[in-house]
C-alpha cells in the first residue's frame, strides 16, 4: 500500500506519461477487476436455459460471485444490472441480489443501452467508484432472450417519425444488417468467410479447454416439452459453437431477412441466446486492503452516435474516439479486440475500415459461434478478452459493439495477470 501511494506520488513529479505507459501505471486510485465470470451460453428457446427464468439466472451467477470472490458481501454498495428485454430489471437486481445473500444495504439497479448494456453497467460502477460514491460495486449483464426480444411493439408518435433518422430506429436489425452490406458493398462470400471463421475460432477453444476458467456451471430445471417432466441439470458450457462448420456449408443457407436482402443469413449472424456475466469492481487500494486479486485495470469506455439505419458500423465511430482519448494506436498498442459480431456484415466492415489485425480480434470466436444475449454481452466480452489476455500474456483489451437506433460503444482495459 505504502509502495502504491509513493508510486502515485512519483507519477505526479515525473514528466507526463502517455499511450500504453499511460495507461499501464499503477495508482492506489485506480479501478480494477477483481473478478470475472459468466455462464454458459445456451440456445434461447430450446437450449439449456429455455426454462430459466431472468430471475433466477442472475440469482445464481449472484451465488457464483460471492462463493468465487470471497468477498464479504456487506462491502458491496451497489449491483448494476445490464439488460435489454425486460420491463422488471431493476426489480429482479434488487430481490435476486438479496436471495442471493446480498444485504438490505446493497443497492441495485439496471440499464439499457441494447447490446452496450453490460458494458453500460461496467461504466456506471466505474464511475461511482471513481467519483468516491461507492468503494466497491458489481456489474452483471444478464439477457433471456427465450422471454422475450427488444423489437418495437408499436410505432413511434408521427411528429417523431417525420424525422428521417428516427424514423430510422424502427427499422428491424437484420435491414441494418443489409444496409451495411449493400451501402458498402460487404459481399455474402465475405460474410460467409468471416463467419466461418468464427465457427472454427469457437470449435477450436472450446476443445481446448479455453472458455473453462471464464464459465461457472449453473444448476437449474430442464422440461420436456412432450411431457413436461422436470429433471435437475448443471449447465456447464457454451452450446452454440457448430463443430464442421465451413464456408462452404454456410453458402447454403437461405438469406434471413430476404424482404430487405440476400447476404445475411442464420449462418453469418449472431446468435439469440441466454446468458450472463459478472464483474467486480473495486479501486487497487482497496483490493489490495482485502487481498482480492487484481486482474485488471479499467481504464475507459465510451459511447458514439451515427445513423441508425447503418448501426452496425457503430465499432468505426467508437474505437477511434476511445483510444484517441488515451492517445493510443489501434494497430500497436492494442493486444487483443473483442468485437461483438452481431453480424458478418458489419464485423467485415469494422476490420476492413479500422485495419483490424484478424490475429488480435476475437480469438475465440463471436457473437456468431457463441451468442449474443443482449444485455450480457459487453460484459462477456470482458471475461472472454482478459481471459484470452491471460493466456497469451498480453496487456491491453479493447472491447467494441454496435448498438440498435445507431450507437457504437468501446472499453479499454489493461490486464495485470502476466
Amino acid at each position: 500500500m505504502a509502495s502504491e501511494r509513493l508510486n502515485s506520488i512519483l507519477s505526479h513529479l515525473s514528466p507526463t506519461k502517455s499511450g500504453v505507459a499511460a495507461i499501464t501505471t499503477k495508482n492506489p486510485d485506480d479501478v480494477v477487476i477483481t473478478l470475472a465470470i459468466r455462464t454458459p451460453l445456451a440456445k434461447a428457446g430450446r437450449g439449456g436455459f429455455k426454462d430459466t427464468p431472468l430471475d433466477y439466472l442472475v440469482y445464481s451467477l449472484l451465488k457464483r460471485v460471492l462463493e468465487k470472490s470471497r468477498i464479504d458481501p456487506q462491502l458491496v454498495e451497489d449491483i448494476c444490472l445490464g439488460n435489454v428485454s425486460s420491463a422488471k430489471a431493476a426489480y429482479i437486481v434488487r430481490a435476486a441480489s438479496l436471495g442471493a445473500g446480498f444485504p438490505i444495504t446493497t443497492g441495485g439497479s439496471s440499464v439499457n443501452r441494447f447490446c452496450s448494456s453490460g458494458l453500460k453497467a461496467v461504466q456506471d460502477i466505474a464511475n461511482q467508484i471513481s467519483m468516491g460514491s461507492i468503494d466497491i460495486g458489481l456489474a452483471i449483464g444478464a439477457e433471456s432472450m427465450t422471454e422475450g426480444g427488444d423489437r418495437l411493439e408499436k410505432p413511434f408518435h408521427d411528429e417523431i417519425i417525420q424525422n428521417p433518422d428516427a424514423n430510422d430506429c424502427m427499422q428491424p436489425m437484420g435491414q441494418t444488417s443489409e444496409n451495411v452490406g449493400r451501402d458498402f458493398n460487404i459481399s455474402r462470400e465475405a460474410q460467409d468467410k468471416y463467419a466461418a471463421e468464427s465457427y472454427q475460432r469457437a470449435e477450436r477453444a472450446q476443445k481446448a479447454g479455453w472458455f473453462d476458467e471464464e464459465i461457472v456451471p449453473i444448476n437449474t430445471i430442464l422440461k420436456d416439452p412432450k411431457t413436461g417432466e422436470e429433471k435437475h441439470v448443471t449447465i456447464t458450457k457454451d452450446e452454440g459453437p457448430r463443430y464442421g462448420t465451413t464456408f462452404e456449408s454456410l453458402q447454403k443457407i437461405r438469406p434471413a431477412f430476404p424482404q430487405f436482402g440476400d447476404k445475411s443469413t442464420g449462418g453469418n449472424s449472431s446468435q439469440v441466446t441466454d446468458g450472463a456475466a459478472a464483474i467486480l469492481l473495486m479501486k487497487r487500494s482497496k483490493a489490495i486492503e482485502l487481498n482480492q486479486p487484481i486482474l485488471a485495470k479499467f481504464v475507459g469506455a465510451t459511447v458514439a452516435g451515427l445513423a441508425p439505419r447503418i448501426m452496425g458500423i457503430g465499432p468505426t465511430i467508437a474505437i477511434p474516439k476511445l483510444l484517441t482519448k488515451f492517445n493510443l494506436n489501434l494497430q500497436t498498442d492494442v493486444d487483443i479486440i473483442e468485437l461483438n459480431e452481431a453480424f458478418a456484415s458489419m464485423a467485415v466492415y469494422c476490420i476492413n475500415t479500422l485495419q483490424i489485425d484478424p490475429a488480435k480480434l476475437n480469438v475465440r470466436g463471436g457473437a456468431i459461434a457463441l451468442g449474443h444475449p443482449l444485455g450480457a454481452t459487453g460484459a462477456r466480452q470482458i471475461v472472454t478478452g482478459l481471459s484470452e489476455c491471460r493466456r497469451q500474456k498480453k496487456k491491453v483489451l479493447l472491447t467494441s459493439m454496435c448498438i440498435g437506433t445507431g450507437q457504437g460503444m468501446a472499453g479499454l482495459f489493461v490486464n495485470e495477470q502476466l
